[in-house]
Formats: structure tokens, sequence, C-alpha cells
């Protein structure tokens, strides 16, 4: 048990030295590498074991001063060796004791002991074989002797048959040849009693096919037979436990191959099966080199060594294509195996015997589908073990104990003690009950058909306490944890495959075995195995996203078909065909209309986007396939990784899908990007046809994000994207004369000029278009925009007060001064007159934000009406005699949801922040209220502008000068809320000031009077733009009748007689 227990840890420590020791030179000791050293190290070498270190002081000087870090640093190493010698001596002894005592092995009577025996042979082998390939041995071993001598004045007392063995087993195969002469009757018998076995379990895939093996359809009346044998452990015997016993056995007890037939069949046997084994993990043996490299230097072996040549040809030829054959047809039969268990899952218990003899067939002859079925079948294993135990808790107690006491009582010699025990054995079987949760442990005896019956009910006794185990011994596939690359070289070439990538799931399966293999003193194997399986969902995930892009890609092109943009061409031809107008080149193609790519004349015919879905769905059966997975507790969630992906390929899509061109400012229309990100999430939702994944957590993580300045990772947005454009691009052109707002249209629309811009204003400022802008960015995003509106509006300001400041003694007078017409003209020639172009800039920037409120206000009234009119209600029935505080919160919240507001709270919040230290709140509000009357005196100055005549057709003049009505009142209400004054005098005070309008109906110059009546129109719109004045206000400073002919003028003799050349076709 010691023995057992030792072994594993032994090979670990041995295969980890091998690797640090002579594999990695960065893991290497510092001393083997050292150059100062190396004289030294290769004089050690040279002379192992037997070192003189008194007479070569010279060569060994250097290792003087480093003799402390030596012991410190190479215990360790050199310990582990010993460790090494130890578990040999333990073996060598207990072989001795073996053959004193006469133990007889039959794998098919006594099978644990059998076993044991083999597999200590086995590892045993293995061990010296892996020390005998670290390269450095000596060395360690060596250096460590003689840094103990020079610090401890001898050498350590292990030493003397530490260097022995180590020479003695530089070739450990023909040193193990001659230990195993006395052991080899012992070790033949075991070896020949592999006979009934391996011969059986080592057939082709065609003699499989023809026995119907792993098939439980193919004799429908024997379905619910137990299956039964014999020799049921060996069973589930791997063929390549078998091939090792068989080829390292034999070996050792060579001699048993000139002697035994039955011992030449089982090694040739073996020998054309395969061309390697493993020795452990990452180690082979290359079998025929090896065993001819003996066999040749032993004398009357020339049979032996042609034996292993033709061997070795056969094994070339043929074993290749039989283990390609075999997995053929395990493809197929574990495939059926798994569909009726997991429909019968009841099966599982007659028909255990028959899965696991099997799941082994394709261990480390594998493909990804066979890994996957083998997958399947160990988790129905797990899932219904109850339903096994169940069925075998019955049969022992009602067959088992029944079958057992016959051959009990029908023993002709059978001692006392062994009577006890064997009646144990029958009244603990026969007392077993569907409730008992007893552990069975059972003997063998030394009768054959007894220790048949033996074995059979160990099985049994297994498959009622030990399933986890047996799983793990009979399809454990950890090995692949030290085999990465070809793991993950096998896995991609998977994924690659679209008829395979739904079996790409068992590859992070596979990463939960590797628990069974890594062990503590290696803790770098844990971290490997987290990186394997985080690495393989992360590529499964990463191959669906690109599935996913590629089919948005297309069905955005299809929705991209249905755009009214792609329709004109065939109205064109409509009309066209109606007047019998030929237009086009002959021989053009007739253009494809949308849903063409739906009609199939034939099933066969397969689109690029039938190829896209039917990889996806098979990549999605496998994200899908297990909900979680557990590998050094910590838990991967297949599911979660898509979803990661997914938001990340969503978030660069949507801001991909703009086309936002930084060097000639074009992007797409909000419309188009809508349509496309409306084509994109209905791609996404279907993915919850294939995956359980909850795609509407997708789009409030990225959408969400879209609606503010920057994403989590800090990358912009389609609302900064939109907000830039909007503000560097469309509104700049509007102040450079090159677009203007038509209200009558609500849109901007370009004008005639000599360098045509890139783009049609129209096409991203009508309503259609803004309310897909709101669609996108939201209330957040929006009010993200208006923020920024707010901004620029805000530098407007603050350089409209500065020209205040600088006209601060004109502006005093004239606000004084209204009724002298002399004086006030007087002083407007005093005047630096710039103040009407920034207010018309700040009435275009709030005209394009009340397209924005009111496309918003539209938006929000189809997805939450009940909510909108709540707060429409709550806004319009706010008392008079309410706190402005109060009333600027119901603002906000009414401005929000794209509600106008008498007072624009965002625009209050903006110019509350250029409040300067150094000037008082008194002379804030006189800069305010004198900022009104210079607006007001400058209006005039109008009148001779040739852009500012009034077009009826638009509502509005081409200069924007119309936008004066909504930044005068916006602008007015905002500075007197914040300055606490009154907005209704104050504007009271404007229509004073601006009746020096009428003094330009005195003028005699045509060219200051051309467009008077245009002007006069102001008035009225900022009377009907305004809440706080009235008609009757207006007329008591300016008269009507003015107004009502200046109305006459511009409906009557402008649009009959003066043809407007500037107004867009």
């Amino acid at each position: 048990t010691v023995i057992k227990s030792l072994h594993f840890t032994s090979l670990l420590i041995l295969s980890d030295l091998s690797r640090t020791a002579c594999g990695d030179p960065k893991a290497k000791p510092s001393y083997l590498i050292d150059k100062n050293l190396e004289s030294a190290v290769k004089f050690i070498v040279r002379k192992f074991p037997a070192i003189e270190t008194r007479n070569n002081n010279q060569q060994l000087a250097q290792l003087q001063k480093e003799k402390s870090e030596i012991l410190k640093n190479l215990a360790l190493y050199y310990f582990t060796f010993v460790d090494v010698m130890e578990f040999k001596d333990h073996v060598c002894e207990l072989l001795n004791t073996i053959d004193a005592c006469q133990v007889f092995f039959d794998i098919t009577v006594n099978f644990d002991l059998t076993k044991n025996y083999l597999d200590l042979v086995v590892t045993y082998t293995n061990l010296m074989m892996l020390l005998s390939r670290i390269e450095e041995r000596k060395a360690i071993i060596g250096l460590y002797n003689y840094a103990h001598e020079m610090t401890h004045g001898s050498s350590d007392r292990e030493y003397p048959r530490l260097g022995q063995m180590i020479v003695d087993y530089e070739n450990p195969l023909k040193k193990m040849m001659e230990e195993f002469v006395p052991h080899g009757k012992s070790l033949q018998d075991a070896l020949v009693s592999l006979q009934m076995v391996y011969p059986r379990r080592n057939l082709s895939a065609d003699q499989w096919r023809n026995a119907q093996l792993l098939s439980l359809i193919s004799a429908p009346s024997t379905m619910l037979n137990p299956a039964q044998s014999d020799t049921m452990p060996c069973e589930y015997l791997s063929l390549d436990t078998m091939e090792k016993w068989i080829v390292f056995g034999f070996i050792l007890c060579h001699a048993a191959l000139n002697s035994d037939p039955a011992a030449l069949s089982l090694w040739k046997l073996a020998l054309q099966s395969s061309s390697c084994l493993c020795l452990f993990r990452d180690e082979v043996f290359h079998i025929h080199k090896s065993a001819e490299d003996l066999f040749v230097n032993i004398r009357g072996y020339n049979k032996r060594v042609n034996d292993i040549r033709e061997c070795k040809e056969s094994a070339l030829s043929h074993a290749g294509s039989m283990h390609r054959e075999r997995r053929k047809f395990l493809r197929s039969a574990l495939k059926e195996l798994a569909t009726v268990l997991a429909d019968q899952p009841g099966l599982l218990g007659p028909k255990a015997l028959l899965f696991f003899s099997f799941i082994l067939a394709c261990f480390l002859r594998h493909i990804a589908e066979l890994i996957f079925y083998m997958e399947e079948l160990r988790a129905h294993v797990r899932k219904y073990g109850p339903v096994m135990q169940r069925y075998y808790v019955q049969y022992l107690s009602g067959f088992d104990a029944v079958v057992l006491n016959e051959l009990v009582q029908n023993l002709s010699v059978c001692p006392e003690d062994e009577s006890i025990i064997m009646s144990s054995f029958v009244n603990t079987m026969t007392s077993l009950s569907i409730n008992a949760n007893d552990d069975v442990f059972l003997r063998l005896a030394d009768h054959r058909e007894l220790g048949k019956m033996m074995n059979t009910i160990i099985f049994h006794t297994k498959m009622v306490d030990s399933l986890v185990e047996m799983l793990v011994e009979t399809s454990d596939l950890s090995i692949f944890c030290f085999y990465s690359r070809a793991f993950e070289k096998m896995f991609q070439q998977c994924l690659e495959l679209p008829s395979q990538s739904r079996y790409s799931i068992s590859f992070p399966l596979l990463c939960t075995h590797f628990m069974s293999c890594t062990h503590e003193l290696c803790p770098e194997e844990v971290n490997r195995s987290l990186s394997l399986c985080n690495m393989f969902l992360d590529e499964m995930a990463k191959q669906a996203r690109n599935l996913i892009t590629d089919i948005c890609t297309e069905q955005c092109t299809l929705s991209d078909q249905l755009l009214p943009k792609h329709c004109a061409k065939t109205i064109s031809q409509a009309v066209n065909k109606k007047s019998k107008k030929q237009t086009g080149k002959k021989g053009e193609p007739e253009r494809e209309k949308p849903g063409v790519e739906s009609m199939r004349k034939n099933r066969l015919l397969v689109t690029n986007l039938d190829k896209l879905h039917t990889a996806l769905s098979e990549l999605c059966f496998s994200i899908n396939y297990v909900p979680n997975m557990m590998v050094w507790e910590h838990t991967f969630t297949p599911r979660e990784y898509l979803t990661s992906h997914l938001e990340i390929r969503f978030t660069k899509s949507i801001v991909g899908m703009t086309m936002y061109n930084q060097a000639t400012q074009e992007i797409a229309k909000p419309s188009e990007l809508l349509t496309s990100v409306r084509a994109y999430m209905t791609v996404l939702q279907s993915i919850e046809n294939y995956v359980q994944i909850d795609i509407t957590r997708v789009f409030n993580n990225v959408l969400l994000q879209q609606t503010q300045h920057l994403d989590s990772h800090g990358e912009p947005t389609i609302t900064s994207l939109y907000t830039n454009w909007y503000l560097e691009t469309l509104l700049r052109q509007v102040s450079n004369g090159h677009i203007a707002y038509f209200p009558a249209m609500k849109a901007f629309v370009n004008l005639p000029t000599e360098n045509e811009l890139t783009f049609n204003a129209e096409e991203y400022s009508d309503i259609s278009e803004m309310r897909s802008l709101s669609e996108l960015l939201g209330p957040y995003g929006m009010k993200f925009l208006s923020e920024s509106l707010m901004w620029h509006i805000s530098s407007q300001v603050a350089e409209l007060k500065k020209l205040v400041v600088d006209n601060v003694e004109v502006l005093t007078q004239m606000r004084t001064s209204f009724d002298k017409p002399d004086h006030m003209a007087a002083l407007f020639k005093r005047l630096t007159c710039a103040v009407l172009k920034r207010m018309t800039i700040i009435g275009v920037i709030l005209s394009f934000r009340s397209l924005a409120q009111e496309a918003l206000r539209d938006v929000l009234s189809c997805h939450i009406p009940f909510l909108v009119s709540s707060v429409e209600d709550f806004k319009d029935h706010i008392p008079r005699e309410t706190d402005m505080k109060v009333a600027m919160n119901v603002y906000e919240l009414s401005s929000a949801a794209g509600l106008p507001c008498e007072i624009d709270p965002a625009l209050v919040v903006a110019l509350s922040s250029q409040k300067s230290e150094n000037i008082s709140p008194e002379e804030e509000y006189k800069i305010a209220c004198l900022l009104m009357v210079f607006v007001a005196v400058s209006m005039p100055t109008l009148a001779s502008n040739v852009m500012s005549q009034y077009s009826p057709a638009i509502e509005g003049h081409c200069n924007n000068i119309h936008c004066l009505a909504k930044a005068i009142n916006q602008i007015a209400a905002a500075l007197f809320t914040i300055h606490k004054g009154s907005i209704e005098d104050r504007l009271k005070e404007f229509l004073l000031a601006s009746s020096s309008l009428l003094k330009i109906g005195q003028e005699t110059d045509k060219t200051t009077t051309r467009n008077r009546e245009s002007v006069y129109l102001l008035l009225d719109m900022i009377v009907q733009e305004s809440p706080f004045l009235t008609m009757d206000l207006l007329e008591s400073c300016f008269p009507y009748v003015l107004l009502r002919n200046a109305y006459h003028f511009t409906f009557i003799f402008i649009t009959l007689c003066v043809p407007l050349t500037y107004l867009p076709n």
C-alpha cells in the first residue's frame, strides 16, 4: 500500500525534475549553467561517482565559495534521487517476497492482485527509465555530495549507494532484464493470463461491426438482459495499459518469448498495434527501436529481432488505418448508444458493462466527436447514478448472493476461516436493500470458479459504491494536460470544420479531467488547466461572435435595400414606362428587387446566409450544451463568454455603422443607422433560439452605454460622434451662411453657393431624421446633445457680454432715450454693432435644439405615452406663485421628456456657470438688461441686408434672422431667471427699444430700407414665440398696421414680382 501510494509522487517529481533540470534552461539550477563553475562540474561528472577532492583543489576551488548555497539549493533535487533509491529498494523487497510466497497470478481469477502486480512492475520500469533521462543527474548528485563533504568533512551517508545506482542504471532496461531473472516465472504467469483478454479486446473495426458491439437495438429481444462476462473487470481494462504490461513485461522476462508460444503471440500483437507508449505524462517510449537495441546484443535472439522488425513494418503500415476505422465505427456506435441511453436511462443498469468496456476504445484514439459522445455518456452516468445503484443493489441481493451461496456450498474443501468469511459475504449481500447505503468490501478466494464469481460481484459493488471512480478509471483523458499544443491544434481543427464545431465543447469539458492528474507539488499545472479552459471557451465565443457578425452584415445589407432612397429608380422606371420614354443604356442589367434572395427554385441551392446559420446553430449547440463547468474550484459559464463577446462586438458595430470619417466629416444618416441597428438587434434576438442567454441584458448594457459620451472602455459612442458632427459640421455651415433653417419644413436646407457642400443638410435634420436620432441616443444622449449645444450658446453669450461692456456707456444713455429718436440715432453710430450675428447663431442653435426636443417628445410619446402625458399635465398646471426652484425642477423633468418650457433649464444651468467673481450681481443684471437693449436697437440694420428678405414659402429669412425670435426670448428668460428679475418687464423694455424700427420707415435711402417689411415681421415673430408678451403690448409700441402692410407686401408683392433666386430648387 505504501509503495502504491508513493509511486505516483515519485514519478511526478522525476518528471518535473527532468523538465526543470534538463529541459528549460531558465529553470536549471544556476550552478549548472554558471560559466565559472563549468570546468568543476565537468570534472565531477567525469569522475562520478568516485570524486577525489583532495588532489584536485585547483579545478574545484571555485566550488568552495558556493558550498553552503549548493547544499541549500540542491537539497530538494538530491533527496528526490534518494527517495527514488528507497522506492527501488522497497520494490525489490516486495518482488522477492512475492516470489518466496509463490503467489499465483491470473488476471481472469484474482484480477486485483494481478493488476496491481503488473502495475508495480511497469511503474518501477517507468521510474528507472525517467531517472536515466535526467541528463544532469550526475552533476546534481556530485555537486551536492562535494559541498556536503567540504562542509561536514565526510560524504552523505546515502551517496555511495545512490552513486552506484546512477551508474548501474545508465541503461535501465538492460539492468532490469538482469534483475528480473529471478522474478521471471511470476511475471510470465501474470502476462500469459492476458491471452484470454487482450486478443479479444484488440479487434478490428470490421469485427466490432459484425459482432454489433455497442448496439442496443440490434437485438431488441435481449435489450433488457444484463451484459455478462466471466472476466468482467478485464472488460474495462484499457488497451494502452495492457500493451504497457505486455511490452515492458516481456522485455524484462524475455526468455518466455522463446519458450512460450502464447507469450510470443501476445508480444507480436502488442508490437503490431502501436509504435510508441506513454511512460508518464509527456514522456514516451519508442517500442521497436528500444526492443531491437536490447535484443540485438543477446545471443540467439536473431528471430526475435526479425519479429520486431516485421512488427514495426506492420505497425507503420496498418496500425494507423486500424485506429482510423475504429474511430469511424465508434463515432456512429457511441452516437447511437448515447441517443438510446438519453431516451431510456434505465438501460444504464443492465448495460453498464457495455458502456464501461468500450468507452476506453477512444482513449488517445480520438476526434472531437468521440470525446463529445464520451462526455455525454459520462453525464448520463452522473445524472442517472441512483438508477444504476438501485439496479445493482437488487442484482447483488437477488442474484449474486444466491449464486455465491451455491458455489460456497459446493466447495469440496473449505477451511473453517474461509467458510466463515464466505458465509459473511453471502449474508451481507442478501441483507442489502434499496435504501441501504452500506459500503461492500469483498475478498477473493483461490478457487477459480469462485474467483470469477467474486470478480463479477466486485464489478457490481463498484456500480453501487464507486461510479465516479469507475468513470475516472475508464474514461479519464487528463493526459491532454501535458500535450497542450496537440490539444490546442485539435481544438482549432474542430472549430474550423462546421460539421465538427458542435462537438467543440468537449475540449473545455476535458479540462475538468485535469484535476485527476495534477499534483500540489506542481502548482503551475493548475494554472495551465485553467488557462486552457478559458482559452477554449473564449475561442468558441469569438467564433460564434464572428458568425453572428457576418449574419448581421448580410441582414443589414438586405435591410438597406428596403430604404426609401432605393425606390427612386423603380418609381422613375414606372413613370417613364407610362410615358413611353426610354431611359438608361441598352443591355444595362436590371436591378434586383428586395426579396429575390428568398425565391428558391431548388432546395439544394444554399446561399451564404444559409451556411452561416447552419454553422452558427452547430456552434451554439456546443456553447449551450452545459450551463457551467468546474475546474479547480473555478466555475466557467460558456454562455457568459458569448454574452461578453456579443456586448463588445455590438458596441464596436454600432459605432462602426455610423461610418464617421473625421477627415471628410462624413457620417451615416440617423435613419439609416437606426435601420441597421434594428436589423442587427433582430439577428441578436434570434440567438435566443440557439443559446439560453439574456439578449435583453446585452441590449441594455450596450445601448445605455451609447447614450453616454464615452463607453465603459473609454471609447467614443454614437452620442459623442453625432453631437460632434451636428455641432462642428452642420451648425458651423449654418453660421457660415451655407445652410438655412426653414420653419415651414422644420429642417435645415442647403443654400446655393459656389462651393457645394458634401452633404445635404435636409437629409440629416428633417423631422424623420431627428426622430431616428432620438431613438438612437435616447433621453440621456439627447440631454448630452442639449448640454453641448448650451455650452456653445454660453460661449456666444460670454462674447455678447464683452460687447456690452465695451459699449456700456452708450447703451446706458440709449436705455433712457427711447423717446428721443435723433439722440438715439446719434448714439447708435457710436456702437460697434456685431451683436446680431452672434444672436443669430444662438437662435440657430436653439432652433436645432427645438427640433431635437420635438423629435424626442414624439419618440417618447410612442414608447411611454402615459408617462409623457403625466409629465406634460404636471408642467401645464404649475401655479404661477410656485417657488422658482421648484418650477425649475419641473421644467428640468419636462425638458428631459422633450416638452417645451417657458424657461429652458439647460440654458439656465449653462449661463449660471458664467458668473464672474470680479463683477457684482448688480453689474451682471445691468449687463443683461443692456444686452437686450443692444439687440433691440441693432435690429434696424438688418433691413439693408439682401438676405434679410422674408419668404412665405419657408416662413423665414434665408440669413436665419427669423431665429432671433427664439434667441431673444430664451436668452431673456434664462438671464433674468438667473438674476431674479422680471422677464415680462425686460421684454417690454426690449419692445420699447425695438420701436427704433419706426425710424427706417422715414429713411429715403433704398439700400438701407430694401427689406424693412421683412424686418418688421421679426417683432411679430418675437411676440408669437414669447410666453411673456402679448399683441396688445406690441400694439402699444409698434403700430399693427405696419405689420399688416408688411405681411401684405411680402406675401403678395415679393411672391409674385421678385423671384427668389437664392432659394433651393
